[in-house]
């Protein structure tokens, strides 16, 4: 899915737009137990109970897409029947009725799911009609093109509020604030199937991470049977090292900021194309080369690429995310003592020199610099103008 499709299902979560027709959910607590359910006509709910609803389903769509919302396909080389996928297949036809599904579907949940602490296991079924488009993107309300039928998972920690004072109006006193146990936006979640170019795709889900480095692996294979992806802070890793292993001893100052330089340039030139920039291994071997790393250096590619993805089959190897392997904000250069952050736009003004025999990093000043808040003269003394 792209952001305008994952956006166009987000527009729903809206009163003017609801779709969502049934609301079930299990509350577990920190032993693993079965405490409460909830089985509701979703539009039947209070408003003011909707409305939170909807802000914990628009969550479980939100950030940054390869980053936080991570597109997965369900393995092709096996039998539809007594897969996960069919599971959630039969679970979204029965549209949340089926009891029985229901509670296989939360025993699935809780055997797989690695948390510690309370949870509410939240599921909905929705059914979009979903409106023709014109050739120059104009949604034509009464031409549907087909009606997209999904349940979308929230898992939300349940935690205490915090203990403190509250104001009593009917006393006109301050007292001890009830502790209630609060239902907090997701953790995790996944929308299946997937909405890809704006069509039904029971191949493929769309999975929701709110911390980027806790995917919950478990969850994924065991309940999810999808391939298990690289979390964009895996990615820059082995992007980093992948980098540090070609390059060995040339692995030098220029090289690597020619890489970042290179690698910014096309993530700009990527911006207004909806799929995310992908980085297969003849892209990234490609980069280095642009980047200025010798052809005697890049031999050493593809012996470290395979060392880097040995642990996952070839036909599963996914690409590296552009976006996960850069900061596009600041350039960073850090040693043990000095850490020293530049506008990506201006690497230009930092060079490495042999100064009195010593390697020294040098930055080019301008008239404005600051140390600590406080501006300094940065006229040439006497002496300083000799040099």
């Amino acid at each position: 899915m792209i952001k305008k499709e994952i956006s166009e299902i987000k527009r729903q979560f809206t009163n003017e737009h609801c779709t969502i027709t049934r609301l079930c959910g299990c509350y577990v607590d920190g032993e693993k137990r079965k405490m409460a359910e909830i089985k509701e006509a979703f539009l039947s709910l209070p408003e003011d109970e909707i409305f939170k609803y909807f802000e914990i389903f628009r969550k479980s769509l939100s950030g940054t897409l390869g980053k936080n919302l991570i597109n997965m396909e369900f393995p092709k080389n096996l039998d539809f029947q007594g897969t996960s996928q069919a599971f959630l297949y039969q679970l979204r036809e029965s549209r949340l009725t089926n009891p029985e599904l229901l509670e296989s579907f939360y025993d699935k949940v809780i055997e797989t799911y690695d948390y510690v602490g309370n949870y509410l296991i939240l599921l909905i079924h929705a059914a979009y009609d979903v409106p023709g488009k014109t050739s120059d993107g104009i949604e034509m309300n009464d031409a549907s093109d087909e009606v997209y039928e999904y349940i979308l998972c929230c898992i939300c920690p349940v935690n205490l509020s915090k203990a403190g004072l509250s104001y009593d109006a009917e006393t006109n006193t301050f007292r001890n604030r009830i502790r209630d146990w609060i239902v907090e936006l997701p953790e995790t979640g996944f929308l299946f199937p997937a909405f890809n170019d704006r069509s039904t795709d029971i191949y493929s889900l769309l999975y929701y991470a709110k911390n980027a480095e806790m995917l919950h692996d478990m969850f994924i294979h065991d309940f999810l049977g999808c391939t298990l992806p690289l979390s964009a802070g895996t990615q820059k890793e082995t992007f980093h090292s992948l980098i540090a292993d070609t390059l060995g001893p040339a692995c030098e100052y220029e090289v690597v900021k020619n890489i970042h330089d290179k690698l910014n340039e096309m993530i700009e030139e990527h911006k207004d194309i909806p799929q995310p920039l992908l980085l297969e291994k003849e892209k990234v071997k490609t980069l280095f080369a642009d980047s200025g790393v010798e052809n005697s250096v890049l031999n050493q590619f593809d012996e470290t690429y395979e060392k880097h993805f040995s642990h996952i089959p070839e036909p599963e190897r996914p690409a590296l995310i552009a976006t996960n392997l850069t900061n596009s904000r600041t350039f960073e250069i850090k040693t043990p003592e000095v850490v020293i952050k530049v506008n990506p736009e201006r690497t230009n003004l930092v060079d490495t020199r042999i100064i009195d025999g010593k390697r020294c990093i040098v930055i080019e000043i301008t008239d404005e610099v600051s140390v600590n808040g406080i501006s300094l003269s940065m006229q040439a003394t006497p002496d300083q103008q000799d040099l």
